[in-house]
């Protein structure tokens, strides 16, 4: 069993607990699982029993894909993994939610 990590972009529905106004959010999850599909999976029928709308899923693999491709890993993101994997569970770890015309950076030029 490993842990994965895995970007969730989620769209709008009723009850979906996003702040107002938003029009879907980013999640970044720690999953368990036998591979990153399993991770995937779960992730995704975990989210929408939480009444969230799953769009797209990036994997970027588990720890030590992340450590091989150069990723800084904090101790706290390394604690969240750990405790995905004694839980054999899905961590949401951080949401971000998106707005209609914000890009994230400053729009002045």
């Amino acid at each position: 069993m490993n842990v994965y990590t895995l970007l969730v972009e989620v769209g709008r529905t009723k009850d979906d607990g996003l702040p107002d106004g938003s029009t879907g959010a980013a999640l970044m999850c720690y999953a368990s699982g036998k591979d990153q599909a399993e991770a995937v999976r779960e992730t995704v029928a975990i989210l929408k029993q939480a009444g969230l709308s799953p769009l797209d899923v990036t994997g970027y693999g588990t720890l030590q894909d992340r450590l091989d491709d150069g990723h800084e890993i904090s101790d706290e993101e390394k604690e969240l993994m750990t405790r995905a994997l004694d839980e054999n569970s899905v961590i949401v770890a951080q949401m971000q939610p998106f707005f209609e015309g914000c890009q994230g950076a400053s729009d002045e030029e």
